[in-house]
């Protein structure tokens, strides 16, 4: 009997769990049948359907590295820049604008002809010095005002979207005690919005945070949002950054997310996509980057390769989050990955430093991955 290849051991497994679990049913759309798609690439699947994105580091914008340049153009329609439009990159010192390598990031994005999403201008997290000293209201009110108009002007009618608030709500719910929010109150939080609709009111603008799937910081930025719609102000969408994992959140809690945040009235950007195959220290979930644990062999399995039972785990994690993306394509307006390839991946470190991690779709070799395949098939039976 001949070898069964890897990739068919990987649909029979999936065809097998169909009678096993209601979140892996591979059921077709019988109802609505459309041609299954010939496409070879991550955004030629997703076209009609959704952007398909990535961020990217300064070395791949600067394209420092020709297989990560073919790579993004062939399988990415929308870039985010995975650091360098961050408040301690734009304005390092007050009133001094460094747009060096925000310039960049347009250039690419325009000989690559990818959409920009502008990430991120109010965070509590890489603040420049001058910023997190602030303790004056009329002088915190000057300095949000400076530096979201001046940004946003800047890229008027090129930036596609902007995340214009970051991660301002705790996972208890309540507004996280930040510079701004300690200073100004939750009122920055609206201005800053109606700020960046000022400066340029084609841009879409997005409220973005981790752990969204909690219901109880779900319905925090549901309430913070709904007062900014009280107000009037212009906000477009909620990013979801799906920080996740291999078991964890549920396909159920995340689609009932996706279903609560569009009933705000707004469109809904899976951002910063990735899945961690490893151990999580004491049940932590989310992106908070202040964690951090100590490194031992239970919490770092996997340091050279990723088992190939884990690559089909990870495959059948992927195939079942598009599915579910597919499922609400009506909602979703974007959905973009938190880095090219494992080796970029942020998670190598956090919580644990010097930890192996593989949540990505292509290996540290640009390789696709059997999840890169599952991702695909799940547009071709659309």
């Amino acid at each position: 009997m001949k070898k069964i290849s890897s990739y068919l051991f990987l649909v029979l497994l999936i065809l097998n769990s169909c009678s096993q679990d209601e979140d892996t049913q591979l059921v077709r759309n019988t109802t609505n049948p459309t041609t299954p798609t010939t496409a070879n690439s991550l955004k030629e699947a997703y076209k009609q359907y959704f952007l398909l994105g990535t961020a990217l580091n300064r070395g791949q914008i600067q394209e420092t590295s020709a297989k990560a340049t073919t790579l993004i153009a062939r399988e990415f329609n929308a870039l985010t820049a995975e650091n360098d439009m961050k408040s301690a990159y734009m304005q390092p010192v007050k009133n001094s604008f460094n747009f060096t390598e925000s310039d960049k990031i347009m250039a690419f994005a325009q000989k690559h002809n990818m959409y920009v999403v502008g990430h991120t201008l109010i965070w509590h997290s890489q603040l420049p010095n001058w910023l997190s000293a602030i303790t004056d209201a009329v002088e915190m009110n000057k300095a949000i005002e400076n530096h979201v108009t001046t940004i946003v002007k800047k890229y008027k009618g090129k930036i596609g979207s902007w995340d214009v608030v970051n991660e301002a709500v705790e996972d208890n719910g309540s507004l996280r005690k930040s510079v701004f929010f300690n200073v100004l109150g939750e009122d920055y939080i609206a201005k800053s919005f109606q700020l960046a609709a000022e400066a340029d009111p084609s841009a879409e603008l997005y409220y973005n945070d981790y752990s969204m799937t909690n219901p109880t910081k779900r319905a925090g930025v549901i309430r913070m949002v709904k007062k900014i719609q009280e107000q009037n102000i212009k906000i477009d969408g909620i990013g979801m950054q799906g920080h996740w994992h291999i078991d964890s959140p549920s396909i159920a809690d995340i689609e009932s997310s996706i279903i609560a945040y569009a009933n705000l009235g707004v469109k809904v950007a899976i951002t910063e996509l990735d899945v961690s195959v490893l151990p999580s220290p004491w049940g932590q979930q989310g992106a908070d980057i202040n964690q951090n644990f100590e490194n031992n062999p239970t919490m770092n399995p996997y340091p050279n390769v990723l088992p190939d039972a884990m690559q089909i785990k990870l495959a059948q994690r992927y195939y079942n989050i598009f599915k579910l993306f597919l499922k609400h394509k009506d909602k979703i307006s974007r959905v973009t990955f938190w880095g090219v390839n494992d080796a970029q991946s942020w998670l190598n470190n956090f919580p644990i430093q010097g930890r192996t991690d593989y949540p990505l779709l292509f290996d540290r070799d640009f390789e696709p991955k059997k999840a890169y395949q599952a991702v695909i098939d799940v547009a071709k039976e659309k």
